[in-house]
């Protein structure tokens, strides 16, 4: 039958018309009860949604509901959402420009595109529908959320990163926060062409990692660390066993021999939590040629000092930190932590011979993403760790279009660890160090 030039299907109808939104959710509930979960599972993805398109259906010539062609079809696929995806998030997550998704309760979605935060038209239907589709996330994960246990974090099956925390600890509603993985991983060469450094200094990262020198990258959230640490794990020779270890699993290493380790929280009698401290202690039971800490966050930071000063060189670790000297600090304050017993001077003294490189990272206003500085640890002077930097990015201004200004700068200070990097047949050239300026790429 058509009417107004739209077809429509021959389900009987009503003298009023349907409110989708409630339909999908009568349609969405009584397709689970009806659901034979031993019977879907044996079934290929082409076949469960052919059974699901035609259990909706199905239900629909039950409710005896008049609806047009396109409004069945997107019925349909929003049920297919709901079984097979993540409802609402779905568009979200299958958009390659968004890359932060963050659900500030049932109305209030928001994404960061290129570095900006903005408000999206996608909607829960209510605070009941938001908590099944993070239930869902974190039983995927063998994690469990609930008004004894508020907060979580997990990932999705592509890796993405998730956080969600529950009322009453989130006022408004539930709050979920997605950091998508990066499908394609950004290579040096990318982050150049991106402006996010200049070639000398991806040319002095990629050496220190190659000639086995342990680099901390420093940032804040948001900031690019991990991007630049999958990024610097490129220059790590694939003969090498290298052994990661994070929260929630998602560096992307392609070399062919790594062994991928993730923490877990306790269980609900609060038994079987295995901490980042933990791995790290296991991990040097494991024969590792480099350790890739995800973040430093705790009492682990000394057991990574110490294996980093006997045999382990060429680890790579992130830490929340503005400047470098905030890192340092941050590093000897989660050591006292896990030795209340060290005095000051040897943890000062311990950092200074395991830290080799910092790099800081941040996010600048108009969203890009920078290697603010490179700096190199000199060891102690004066009861203080000694430092000095190689290269900066100094912003100059901001443009009309809120776009940032600035330029690299070269300080002139030739790396200590210069000799032992070409000792090891590393090309760095004496010119990289001159005191220069290196404009952005246009």
């Amino acid at each position: 039958m058509m009417s107004g030039g739209r077809q429509e299907t021959t389900i009987p109808h009503g003298p009023a018309g349907p409110d989708l939104t409630v339909l999908q959710d009568q349609v969405y509930r009584e397709l689970l009860s009806r659901l034979d979960v031993s019977h879907l599972a044996q079934l290929d993805r082409e076949s469960l949604e052919m059974e699901l398109a035609i259990s909706t259906m199905a239900i629909l010539e039950s409710h005896g509901t008049a609806l047009r062609t396109d409004e069945i079809r997107s019925l349909v696929e929003a049920i297919k959402s709901e079984v097979l995806g993540y409802g609402p998030l779905d568009i979200l997550l299958n958009d390659p420009s968004v890359s932060d998704i963050l659900v500030n309760g049932a109305t209030n979605v928001y994404v960061e595109r290129g570095g900006r935060l903005e408000r999206t038209d996608v909607r829960f239907r209510d605070d009941t529908h938001l908590r099944d589709v993070i239930d869902k996330i974190v039983a995927q994960v063998g994690r469990r959320i609930d008004e004894s246990s508020p907060m979580v974090d997990a990932r999705l099956p592509d890796g993405s990163r998730v956080n969600a925390i529950l009322p009453p600890l989130a006022l408004d509603g539930p709050a979920l926060s997605i950091r998508k993985f990066v499908k394609d991983r950004l290579s040096l060469a990318d982050l150049i062409a991106k402006g996010s450094l200049v070639p000398p200094m991806g040319g002095v990262l990629a050496a220190v990692v190659r000639a086995r020198r342990n680099v901390v990258i420093s940032g804040g959230t948001g900031s690019g660390k991990t991007t630049l640490l999958n990024m610097l794990s490129e220059s790590i020779p694939p003969s090498e066993r290298i052994i990661t270890i994070e929260d929630a699993a998602e560096l992307q290493l392609r070399q062919p021999h790594v062994v991928r380790l993730e923490t877990r929280p306790p269980n609900l009698e609060g038994q079987g939590e295995v901490t980042q401290r933990d791995l790290v202690r296991n991990c040097l039971r494991m024969r590792p040629d480099r350790i890739i800490l995800g973040e430093i966050r705790g009492a682990e930071a000394l057991d990574m000092l110490q294996a980093m000063n006997t045999g382990h060189d060429g680890s790579l670790v992130t830490v929340h930190a503005n400047s470098p000297a905030d890192a340092l600090s941050r590093i000897e304050t989660m050591v006292a932590m896990a030795s209340l017993s060290l005095p000051p001077s040897v943890v000062k003294q311990t950092m200074a011979s395991a830290l080799h490189i910092i790099v800081q990272a941040s996010r600048l206003s108009d969203g890009t993403r920078k290697v603010m500085g490179i700096h190199e640890v000199l060891g102690i002077k004066h009861d203080e760790i000694e430092t000095q930097e190689l290269f900066r990015f100094e912003q100059r201004s901001v443009d009309r279009s809120g776009q940032v200004q600035g330029v690299f700068v070269s300080t002139g200070n030739r790396p200590r660890c210069l000799s032992l990097l070409r000792a090891q047949g590393l090309q760095v050239p004496d010119e990289w160090f001159l005191p220069q300026e290196h404009p952005l790429p246009s």
